[in-house]
């Protein structure tokens, strides 16, 4: 078979709905100053999608940090990889700052976060190791061990029991390859809200001989007494080996970091092809990393703003009788039931009818009967933000549980003057 005509002829799991849900459910655009209000197809719209958990994107100290140093170096400086010619003095004033925070010994800034974390596996095991993982890991940890050539054992979310038996079916291997044992987890499971057992995994290490990677993406700024993270929330830093971190959420920024004891980061320096072939982070992100990363440390009530929104909105959905799960950080899973086209019913309504625009998630990432509505608050939403849209989800849940959206079927925006 010709490959274009495979791939044409199976979209995927996504595609397959790509015309009807393209610019509105998938790949819409928001418009404007990034904020808690922004225009959605002409429209302004309170929006709960956009991991800008600090409000960090539109502060001014961070607009004139990334516009100073846009104008003092372009886009381009520097030119190359770290390695050959894309070293500067900031690239590593940075890093040794983000080690201070994470306290670890060192760390290595990454050009992209999903492209890091599937860099940082990639160059950390090899055919004698065996990886052990969370069943929710996020798709780059997947797509990091699909480069693994030795073998992966999966153990059920959050479940420590089933975490022991791989680390016993991983010991027995690597006792005959001579090979060692990465775990993986996150701190923040982004879809669930709920939070890597670091301290549980931690203890598993006097027994078994491993070595423990965290996938704090979500974690860095929000979590922990000062933002540096979950390990630091459940005071886990030391027993922490190699922790992964981004920019793309409470730095609302783009690229990453990975940090860990000097000799690591070293070999990391030199081995992670993402990095050795790729060009260097641009200086206004260097610059403007800084500046944030300043006021993570020195502002603690932008986190204190954070969480007063993340209870307020947490406590009434749970009040008015939603299913959260168990969702320990700012992220807010609202679970109900029901099929697709009742998504895609409820999804219109919160948009077109209520003007509020929030991830929703349904089969094949969660399983069939799910409807996940996932809301991410901020520093910057208020408590009018947080009341509106609680009455707003009750009336909504109200048509669902009354059959109204199943007898709608598929809403497409474009058929129904959206």
């Amino acid at each position: 078979m010709d490959i274009f005509e495979k791939v044409v002829n199976n979209m995927g799991p996504l595609g397959m709905y790509g015309d009807q849900s393209f610019g509105y459910y998938m790949f819409p655009k928001l418009e404007g100053e990034i904020s808690n209000k922004m225009i959605f197809r002409g429209k302004e719209r309170l929006i709960w999608s956009l991991n800008n958990y600090l409000g960090l994107a539109n502060h001014p100290e961070v607009r004139k940090a990334d516009a100073d140093a846009a104008a003092k170096w372009g886009m381009a400086y520097p030119m190359g990889a770290r390695m050959m010619s894309g070293q500067t003095i900031y690239h590593e004033q940075l890093e040794r700052e983000l080690a201070a925070m994470v306290k670890k010994e060192d760390c290595f800034l990454l050009n992209y976060g999903y492209q890091g974390m599937v860099s940082v596996i990639d160059s950390m095991v090899d055919r004698n190791d065996v990886i052990v993982y969370d069943a929710e890991a996020h798709a780059c940890i997947i797509d990091g061990m699909r480069m693994h050539i030795g073998k992966r054992f999966v153990y059920q979310h959050n479940n420590m029991e089933s975490l022991e038996k791989q680390l016993q079916r991983a010991t027995k291997i690597t006792d005959q390859t001579g090979g060692g044992i990465l775990v993986i987890t996150e701190g923040v499971y982004g879809m669930s809200g709920d939070l890597g057992k670091l301290k549980e995994i931690t203890d598993f290490k006097e027994k078994y001989s491993f070595r423990l990677l965290i996938d704090d993406a979500h974690g860095f700024g929000t979590m922990g007494p000062t933002g540096a993270g979950t390990d630091e929330h459940f005071n886990v830093q030391d027993k922490v080996d190699i922790y992964f971190g981004t920019f793309a959420k409470s730095m609302a920024g783009i690229g990453g970091f990975v940090c860990s004891n000097t000799p690591i980061i070293k070999y990391l320096r030199f081995n992670m092809r993402s990095q050795t072939f790729a060009k260097s982070l641009p200086m206004p992100m260097v610059i403007g990393g800084l500046k944030r990363l300043e006021l993570i440390r020195n502002h603690p009530e932008l986190r204190s703003n954070l969480w007063k929104i993340v209870h307020a909105l947490q406590d009434g959905l749970k009040a008015s009788g939603f299913d959260l799960r168990n969702t320990e950080s700012p992220v807010t899973p609202v679970f109900l039931s029901g099929s697709v086209d009742e998504a895609t019913g409820i999804t219109y309504d919160m948009r077109e009818k209520f003007n509020i625009f929030c991830s929703i998630v349904t089969y094949p990432v969660v399983p069939k009967g799910v409807i996940l509505l996932r809301l991410i608050p901020t520093a910057i939403h208020t408590l009018e933000d947080v009341e509106f849209t609680i009455k707003a989800f009750c009336e909504v849940k109200s048509k669902l549980d009354s059959g109204e959206y199943a007898a709608g079927g598929f809403v497409d925006p474009s058929k129904v003057g959206a």
